[in-house]
Formats: C-alpha cells, structure tokens, sequence
C-alpha cells in the first residue's frame, strides 16, 4: 500500500467561509489553541479531571439516534468525558459550523466531508490527527491519505464505500442478456450489453441510466488513462479529450436507446436512489454508491448485485477507488485535544461503537472492527462489505483531497451534462466549458 501522499495546503475561498473568513483568522491569531500533540487515548484524555467537549454531525433523526447511543457507550467507557451532542442537517450544517468557527466556538470534533476538508485544513482550524494519539492502524494507507494535506492528517475516515454499477439480475433475466463478467468487461462492452438489453426488452426496460451527471464516474474514467481529476497540487489533471471520450460513450448510449432521452434522464436524476430507474424496475444498471444498495433494493424490491465499472482490466490502471462516507476531525483549538482524541479513537477502534454504528457513517474504516461486526449488518451491507474486500487487492490509491472551491463542481457537471444530453454542447465542447468553469471554482 501506499503511504499518505503529500498535498499542498490551498488558499481558502467559497461558500459560507468567505463571510466569515477574517473572524476566523481573528480567532486562530489570538487564540493558541490547545496542546495538540501527545496524550492517551488510554490513560484518560487531559487527566481525569472532568471534562466535556462538542461532536458535531450532520444527519437524519435515526443517526441522531444513533449516535446517542454511541455517545452513552463512550462515556461509560471513560465517565470522566461529557460528549455534548451538536447536529444539524446537512442543509444547514456547514453554514453553522462556519458561523461557530468564525465566532471561536469550534466543536471539539468535527465530523467533515470531503469537499470542505480543504477550506477548513487551509485555515488552521483543523488539527494534525498524526500528533494526537488516535490509533489508525487498521485502517488502509490509501483511505488516510484521502485525509492528508501536506503529510498531515486533518480528517480520519468514519467509513468507506465504492462507487460502482448496481445492477438488477433479474432485468437481464427479462430481455434474456446474459450479466457481464465485471473483472474483464470494457467500456465498448458496457454501451453494447445496455443498448442490447433496450432493444430485447422493446423499451420497457432500459439497459442503463446516464452516469453523466456526477463527477466520481468520471474521475475514476480519467484514473483508468493514468490521468485524474485533480492533482495534489490542487489543479486539473486530466486532458479535456479523455472527458470528451467519457460523453461521447454517454450519447453512444442514448442514441441507441441504452439510456433514456435527455428529458427523462434529467427528471430521473433529480429523483435520487429511490426513483432511479433500476430503483423503478425500470432500468438494468445504474451508477451509486455502495452504501446506497440498501436504500435502492428497498425501493425495488428484488435482489441487486454490485458490479465493478467497466475498463478497470483495460486502462492502464485501475480507477476506482475507496471514499470516506466522511471524516471525523479534531478542533486546533480544543481545549481538551487529548479527550477529543479519545473519542475518535473510540469511534474508529472500538467494537462496541461499531455494533452500534455499523453501516451508518460508511462500512467501518477499521478492517477488524468492520470483520468483527458484519454478522450484524443487513444483507445489503453484507453483500457491500464482501464487495469492498474483493476490491482490496485492485485499487491501486486513491484520489488527491478536492481542492478549496470544490463544492462548486458538483453543480457544474450537472449542468453541463444536461447540456450534452440535450445537444446544445458537443462533448468536446462539454469537456472544455467543464474546465473552464472549474478552474475558476479552484483558482487554478
């Protein structure tokens, strides 16, 4: 495995941190912060004086749920420690956690997400995991260094999933395809077997649904060419002509009835898991995350299977990649820096939390803590975390951190794909607009 790859910090910009950008430095220049090296995670935190720090997480009532749970078990473990329970949902969670930054009120852990790690690691908010005694042994190089900025570790994953194809057994069954052989099939195969499945099935079924509107497909396109979409220095590392390609295969795929029209698609992609098409019976394959199996199966009410992405045996690497479902990071300006470290070391390493936990932030990024809980998963997560130990031994590393501004980029490709789907952009055309429009977003 690789070790953390060095990233170079980015200049800070975007979203709610713009606003608040000079209160923060305010803060970081007349505030030292707590001690952030060394501690215990053993021995008690700062001593066993009593104690309490903030964890602040974004979410649904039944991870709030949840997460108290956890919270209990932790503080039994170590009654010292008063975790004081700071969430939100995701709408309004990073514009309150920017608003208490800014005003010196930092929660002690921070749970964070991978398009913002940048922004917060950029300012000093963020502290160095690696000086704190969290212990991240069990967990792969290649997910720590999707938490790394300039050899430091500023978010530690909760949880890992994969992007990959989910696909419907029982819609190839129908139009009589035979399923793909998913370690050898190609790009060319993937546009073939979903055009097949549309003409055999006379429309009622579709073979795919457009992949085009969510930029970690194509990252992992551009990874299979020994390119990517962004490189540790914070810029684009990928050739517009390799994004062209990845649309060309998109409209391959509409023109012969592989995909819907571009009206449908858009309507479709707006509908998230639950009314994709595969999630509708209405489609054979669509592109999501791993820890979104659960939630498409339920709709579908029939077996799904994960499949690898077409051209991981073809390129000249293999592209995809483990993603933290989130990071959980710790305040520079804790005042109890070793308590907090206790509990992300709890989080991460210690049974009784991922019993409670389980698949709810991501398939546990501890592999022994994920082994010794899966009995306990539902058979989707099951059926994932076997998916992800097949994977272990092809990925190869993974992406460079987003760089600050990359919370823009989501909205971009969306837009632009709608624009390819449509034909008012030809892919070249898509590709270069796409560039455009995200070097901007980064500063590159």
């Amino acid at each position: 495995m690789r070790t953390p790859t060095t990233r170079r910090r980015h200049r800070f910009r975007t979203g709610a941190f713009l606003a608040v950008g000079a209160l923060v430095l305010t803060a970081c220049a007349g505030n030292s912060g707590g001690d952030a090296g060394g501690g215990s995670t053993g021995g008690g935190g700062d001593s066993d004086e009593p104690v309490t720090i903030r964890w602040s997480w974004w979410g649904s009532d039944s991870r709030h749920a949840l997460t108290q749970e956890v919270i209990d078990a932790f503080e039994e473990k170590y009654p010292h420690i008063t975790v004081e329970a700071d969430y939100t949902d995701w709408t309004s969670y990073f514009d309150k956690l920017a608003v208490g930054v800014a005003g010196g009120d930092a929660p002690d852990v921070i749970t964070q997400e991978e398009r913002f790690l940048a922004d917060y690691a950029s300012r000093g908010v963020l502290a160095d995991i690696n000086e704190l005694d969290v212990d991240t042994s069990k967990i792969d190089d290649n997910v720590l260094a999707s938490g790394t900025i300039d050899d430091k570790l500023y978010g530690v994953a909760s949880g890992v999933n994969v992007y990959s194809v989910v696909a419907d057994p029982q819609a190839f069954a129908d139009a009589g395809v035979e399923m793909p052989d998913d370690t050898t099939w190609t790009w060319d195969d993937y546009v073939e077997i979903a055009n097949e499945i549309s003409t055999k099935s006379g429309g009622t079924i579709r073979g795919a649904q457009d992949y085009g509107f969510n930029e970690p497909g194509f990252s992992i396109f551009a990874r299979q060419r020994g390119e990517q979409l962004y490189t540790e220095d914070g810029t684009l590392g990928f050739q517009p002509e390799t994004m062209a390609e990845w649309w060309q295969h998109s409209l391959d795929l509409q023109a012969g009835g592989g995909t819907p029209d571009a009206a449908t698609s858009v309507e479709v992609d707006a509908g998230g898991p639950e009314q994709s098409l595969i999630g509708t019976n209405k489609g054979a394959m669509a592109w999501f995350w791993s820890n979104q199996l659960s939630a498409i199966q339920s709709a579908s009410g029939r077996p799904l299977q994960l499949l690898r992405v077409p051209g991981e045996s073809e390129g000249e690497r293999t592209g995809m990649y483990f993603k933290p479902a989130m990071y959980y990071s710790i305040s520079a300006r804790s005042e109890h820096p070793e308590a907090a470290a206790q509990l992300v070391d709890f989080l991460l390493n210690d049974e009784a939390a991922g019993e409670i936990l389980l698949s709810d932030r991501g398939l546990p990024a501890n592999t022994d803590v994920r082994a010794a809980v899966q009995d306990k998963f539902a058979e989707t997560d099951k059926q994932a975390a076997e998916f992800l130990a097949d994977l272990e031994d092809e990925i190869v590393d993974g992406p460079a951190v987003p760089p600050v501004g990359a919370g823009e980029v989501a909205e971009i490709i969306r837009r632009v794909n709608q624009e390819v789907l449509f034909g008012s952009l030809t892919p070249q055309e898509a590709a270069e607009r796409f560039v455009q429009e995200v070097e901007t977003a980064i500063g590159g």
